[in-house]
């Protein structure tokens, strides 16, 4: 099987969700749902790990970003997964140069309409846009080089 970034994205969308409905440790959760599955390709296991730890890390800013576009929605009533996937693509837009921002979106949108509701894709995608947006005015994302900036 041919392992992808999607591979990884997806590793860590489920790695977010145990952690956020377990009591297991970080160390645990990238043994048993990180590692097993990209262990093979050392770049996106890398990758994945470095995701999945900036993104626990930085949880309660990443929410705080996705409060600030729920219109008329509490945080609390967003499905846990769509959280995850949220934070996740928050997580990469902000802190990976080399990943272009449409990369990103598409990515967390399929992911969303994988595994999340019939919703998920639209849900996900307005609040990615409206974030990205400001958080290119604010110099919070920045991407530099071919085809890494927007028009």
């Amino acid at each position: 099987m041919q392992l992808s970034r999607r591979t990884a994205r997806e590793s860590v969308m489920k790695a977010l969700y145990a952690l956020e409905l377990s009591e297991d440790s970080l160390e645990h959760i990238l043994e048993t749902l990180i590692k097993p599955k990209l262990q093979k390709d050392a770049k996106l296991l890398a990758f994945a790990e470095s995701l999945f730890l900036k993104s626990v890390r930085d949880t309660k800013k990443l929410d705080e970003i996705i409060t600030k576009y729920l219109d008329n929605w509490d945080f609390k009533r967003v499905a846990v997964i769509d959280k995850c996937i949220l934070r996740m693509a928050l997580c990469e837009l902000m802190n990976y140069p080399d990943i272009p921002t449409k990369v990103t979106i598409n990515e967390a949108i399929e992911i969303g309409k994988l595994f999340s509701t019939e919703q998920s894709g639209r849900f996900i995608n307005g609040i990615l846009d409206a974030a990205t947006a400001d958080l290119k005015k604010s110099g919070d994302i920045k991407k530099s080089g071919v085809g890494l900036i927007d028009k």
